[in-house]
């Protein structure tokens, strides 16, 4: 499958990438990051996280913002950042609103028409783009790590949990925790799948800890000024569900902090340790 490389830059010893591929599942070209630090330089395939941004934000947020590669360097850790949605298909009011449609995915493999025909983010990144960037990069296909903000911290936690095996570690910061009770993911699974909201809980974290676990502690941060806390974000929902089933949560609650990039950038070395920790073992 061929990659095109749009850039390259130096970064604390290693390479930080953008490229751009054709994608069968999104139905056209798709971008992505890739942060290789400077021990995949030579040769060394090394453990990688996959970053899922969120609403609004595309494959170069995280990167740019998040401070992420000085930590990456000096853990060896690869870092992958896809979009947030196809770009390439074009469909009716798929830009009308910044929660719905472009920038918007919510990671998950729609199944109403027209979204249907390219909105497959769920099997793009847990199928399409590993086998990509394992291909193409010096990556250890045996050593996956998943995390994510907002939007993405609900993909993180969700496709950790409905894919076992596939991710060795998973954390994620101010995540969407229970989306099919909360205003974004409602709108967005009715958009994407439909009216029947048992289809809705198969992409629901909270929902899916009733009946599955995660092999490992998932790692949790939320700031306690986010401005979308209580209408959205709900972490108290988590906690309860995880405490429920015996699932291992790292749950950590901070004053001060809101929804913005400056804290993920505050929590990224954490969680990177984090992912170090089962992926570099």
């Amino acid at each position: 499958m061929a990659v095109t490389v749009r850039s390259e830059q130096r970064a604390f010893g290693g390479v930080q990438g953008f490229y751009e591929h054709p994608s069968a599942r999104c139905g056209g070209p798709m971008r992505f990051g890739v942060y290789l630090p400077p021990q995949a330089l030579g040769g060394r395939r090394v453990p990688a996280v996959y970053f899922l941004a969120g609403l609004t934000c595309n494959e170069e947020t995280f990167a740019i913002k998040a401070g992420a590669q000085r930590v990456a360097a000096a853990l060896g850790l690869a870092l992958v950042t896809p979009d947030t949605s196809p770009r390439a298909a074009r469909f009716p009011g798929d830009d009308s609103d910044w929660d719905f449609g472009l920038a918007a995915s919510f990671y998950l493999d729609a199944t109403r028409a027209p979204w249907s025909g390219a909105y497959r983010m769920e099997s793009y990144v847990v199928d399409e783009l590993s086998a990509l960037v394992e291909e193409h990069f010096s990556i250890n296909p045996e050593a996956r790590g998943i995390m994510g903000h907002s939007m993405g911290g609900h993909g993180a936690l969700s496709l950790a949990l409905k894919h076992p095996g596939r991710y060795q570690s998973a954390s994620a910061l101010a995540p969407i925790v229970a989306p099919s009770e909360v205003p974004w993911g409602q709108k967005a699974f009715a958009g994407y799948l439909g009216d029947d909201r048992a289809a809705w809980r198969a992409h629901d974290t909270v929902a899916l800890i009733g009946s599955r676990r995660f092999d490992g502690t998932l790692k949790v941060d939320q700031g306690l000024d986010d401005k979308f806390l209580a209408r959205e974000l709900q972490p108290e929902r988590l906690r309860a569900a995880c405490e429920a089933v015996g699932q291992p949560l790292a749950l950590g609650l901070h004053q001060g902090y809101d929804h913005s990039y400056y804290f993920v950038a505050s929590f990224v070395e954490a969680h990177l340790t984090h992912h170090a920790a089962r992926l570099c073992g």
